[in-house]
């Protein structure tokens, strides 16, 4: 086989999170002339901690290169203690639970990514897909600031709210699912809730259909985050009106008790506030002629604990079906999602991150406190996660020049 098989396939890429920059790494390592499309003016510094698991993750990131940089930038959290309204425990969970094997923060993690195929792919931040026109030699991309350009294929790796889904499989509404809640987080002065004494472990604190977390940061004990649930319908907003979505999360939480005024104070002053709603998407077919979906642009659910692993993972499949298939779209299209679609359908069916935590009635947060509080019911939630990310066999591709690959 040519060392390098993509040579000479040309790749726009939207979204430069998790998904994209993964992709963008294996596509130059292939060969291909690989284009990244951002939206946001540079690398996204808000959102929340995020893990990988089990040997699968692992193994991707091992065979990138950046599985030990990634350990070097671990938060070592994951685990949480559930408070009252008087700071008393009523329940802890393990780091195990929403730490995996290894848990860091999502702006580090898309930093190290972005950092190992800046040298070989071009990013072009501040700047979005507007339209496309596919046709029988290629995609015809017109760029939000004006440019446009011709390629081989286009791939959808911008999220929930993916614009290239939009673009090329329908309106939002047809795949995405409002799940009932909506989410925020931001960076706030640890001062502001108690400094030193404010630890590194989140503190939750609930009433029925709202949570709020606060923790200390590990590496900045100057810095902490806030993150707050509400249950609500989907809200409309401008997603690049923050002023209005700071709103839409004071209001939520007016009148709360524990630490919940002092993060409210502190918002206004944020400079930066990840907002967003908690949706499921689903996708029937995750291509359409030279145009493929990746990560949770395809499938996935907010917060929902696999999607990351799941994109990293999914951004090997898809660039390594593309080099056996020597370029081949339609080929390697359908084996990447027959590859995958069962082992993502699995852990995002039936996910419901909002009322996990912030149960929606007093009932179902008593009941959630009273299970969760038994060793038994934790061991098993560890169980179930574990074992849903370690059940996909990975094949081996061939190893692009440079002579790196996953192990057979």
């Amino acid at each position: 086989m040519n060392p390098l098989p993509l040579h000479g396939l040309r790749v726009l890429v939207s979204g430069a999170g998790v998904a994209g920059p993964s992709l963008a790494f294996w596509l130059a390592r292939y060969g291909a002339t690989t284009t990244v499309v951002e939206n946001a003016p540079a690398l996204r510094t808000s959102g929340f901690a995020v893990d990988f698991r089990g040997p699968t993750h692992l193994g991707v990131l091992a065979a990138m290169g950046v599985l030990d940089e990634l350990r070097s930038l671990q938060t070592h959290g994951g685990a949480s203690s559930c408070v009252d309204e008087h700071g008393r425990e009523i329940f802890g969970l393990p780091a195990e639970f929403a730490g995996g094997d290894v848990e860091v923060r999502r702006r580090d993690l898309s930093r190290v990514l972005h950092d190992r195929s800046a040298d070989r792919a071009e990013y072009l931040f501040g700047n979005a897909v507007a339209a496309l026109t596919q046709t029988a030699d290629g995609v015809y991309v017109e760029l939000a600031r004006g440019a446009t350009r011709t390629v081989d294929l286009v791939i959808g790796a911008d999220g929930l709210h993916s614009g290239v889904r939009r673009l090329a499989f329908g309106d939002e509404s047809r795949y995405a699912r409002h799940l009932g809640y909506h989410l925020a987080g931001w960076d706030l002065p640890a001062a502001a809730v108690g400094g030193p004494r404010l630890p590194t472990t989140p503190q939750q604190y609930n009433v029925p259909g709202r949570m709020a977390s606060v923790s200390r940061d590990d590496r900045d004990p100057d810095r902490a985050g806030a993150f707050l649930v509400f249950a609500s319908p989907r809200l409309e907003y401008d997603p690049t009106d923050i002023d209005h979505q700071k709103e839409l999360v004071a209001g939520a939480f007016t009148g709360g008790r524990w630490l919940v005024p002092q993060l409210l104070d502190t918002l206004p002053a944020a400079p930066e506030l990840y907002f967003d709603s908690i949706s499921r998407v689903s996708v029937p077919q995750w291509s359409t002629g030279r145009v493929a979906l990746l990560g949770d642009a395809a499938g996935g659910v907010t917060l929902g604990g696999m999607g990351v692993g799941a994109a990293v993972v999914g951004s090997y499949v898809l660039a390594g079906e593309l080099a056996v298939a020597q370029g081949d779209h339609r080929t390697a299209f359908a084996a990447y999602e027959r590859r995958l679609r069962a082992y993502t359908g699995r852990w995002q069916r039936g996910a419901a991150p909002g009322e996990f935590l912030a149960p929606s009635t007093a009932a179902r947060l008593w009941l959630r406190n009273a299970l969760l509080r038994t060793r038994v019911v934790q061991r098993l939630l560890v169980a179930g996660t574990k074992s849903i990310a370690t059940e996909l066999d990975l094949p081996a591709y061939p190893v692009p020049a440079d002579g790196h690959g996953l192990a057979a």
